[in-house]
């Protein structure tokens, strides 16, 4: 990919094949950080990744908390339907997905793009099992000293999920700067291409006007960012485990 951001077009193209490219062709980071939408596909993808993160650490800690603390009728089936969710491909219930949003009027708008993600049922798995772990004598501790369930969950199991929800925000992060189905299908960019997110303009740029250097340079640009927080949330992690 980072030589193929380096070759114009017709490179790409050539019979003759190169690994590295015979002439350093910096034109494609050029037309990337030139393009007045740029900042605005980002600010895009920005948006409907921020907001399925801060969901996702919203819904999956409560939901995974009462799997795995409460008892009441159909959980174990509750459970294995939250599995079958991981278990059937995404591309299999995209069209009636659709529908649903089409029918709220969702459709090329921020919220089309991020409700749908909103929770993971990966996600709450991960809370669950990790809740599991966590002794029983933490809140028969905290029961003993009058705290009712909300603040258990908030003062005793909540600080003690920093590890397992620094991983949910980093999957969430490069899955939400990575997704192309639901952007492709729920909006084609609205007004002005006002919802457009970077993973779809690739796609567009690459295979609508074959501009694949373009697309190249643009997929490093997006895999730098998506790596730099990463990084850092790799980092958050360690210094979490030291103390």
């Amino acid at each position: 990919m980072v030589s193929a951001s380096l070759m114009p077009s017709q490179d790409l193209f050539a019979t003759e094949f190169h690994f590295f490219p015979p002439v350093l062709y910096v034109q494609n980071y050029v037309e990337v950080f030139a393009n007045f939408n740029f900042s605005n596909y980002l600010q895009n993808s920005a948006i409907v990744t921020s907001a399925v993160v801060i969901l996702n650490l919203i819904f999956s800690p409560m939901v995974g908390y009462s799997l795995a603390k409460f008892d009441f009728p159909g959980k174990a089936v509750l459970m294995l339907f939250i599995l079958a969710t991981v278990m059937v491909p995404f591309t299999a219930i995209l069209i009636p997905l659709f529908l649903i949003i089409r029918t709220i009027d969702w459709v090329n708008s921020y919220t089309g793009l991020i409700m749908p993600f909103a929770m993971s049922a990966f996600g709450i798995f991960l809370m669950r099992q990790y809740i599991l772990t966590i002794p029983r004598d933490l809140d028969e501790a905290a029961r003993i000293d009058g705290a009712n369930r909300w603040r258990q969950f908030l003062h005793i199991t909540l600080p003690l999920l920093q590890p397992v929800m620094l991983v949910n925000v980093t999957l969430s992060l490069m899955g939400g700067f990575g997704v192309f189905d639901i952007p492709y299908v729920m909006t084609e960019g609205g007004p002005a291409n006002a919802t457009l997110v970077m993973a779809l303009h690739i796609y567009i740029q690459g295979f609508k006007f074959y501009k694949f250097g373009y697309a190249a340079a643009l997929s490093y640009v997006l895999l730098t960012l998506v790596t730099l927080l990463a990084a850092i949330q790799m980092r958050l992690m360690g210094q979490e485990s030291v103390t």
